[in-house]
């Protein structure tokens, strides 16, 4: 049996951005109306800012951040924890043929971002992006 791929996002299709939206929706209403019964969960506020899509929509891979970005492992665990749950609550706001396998992952996309962010004000980078003695 393959085994379902992630979609690159330049390959996704709309169909897949519309069930990963929808799957997003649904995740985050049930998390703010702390409709999740797990101490770990209730105690933190979780972001979700993006769900991936397999090509044959059975898989999502949702990625999640807590605000703060406080207890990332232990957010996750519990998540998967209560994957069941989360699975039969999603299926049954969306209307899809088959509930889709949820996959919980951290977005490192803030990370990056700051990471960037450091880099581009570092005196090395400031020295090179500065005016050039030739150019005054």
């Amino acid at each position: 049996m393959a085994r379902s791929r992630e979609t690159h996002p330049s390959s996704t299709t709309q169909r897949q951005l519309r069930v990963g939206e929808l799957v997003r929706h649904a995740l985050s209403d049930l998390l703010a109306r702390e409709a999740v019964h797990d101490p770990v969960i209730a105690a933190h506020t979780i972001t979700v800012p993006e769900v991936r899509m397999s090509a044959d929509l059975r898989l999502a891979t949702i990625y999640v951040m807590p605000l703060g970005g406080r207890d990332q492992a232990e957010i996750v665990a519990a998540l998967e924890r209560n994957n069941k749950f989360l699975r039969g609550e999603i299926a049954r706001q969306i209307n899809l043929k088959f509930a889709p396998q949820l996959r919980f992952r951290i977005d490192e996309r803030f990370d990056e971002a700051e990471r960037i962010e450091r880099l581009l004000r570092s005196p090395e980078v400031a020295r090179d992006l500065g005016p050039k003695k030739d150019e005054k």
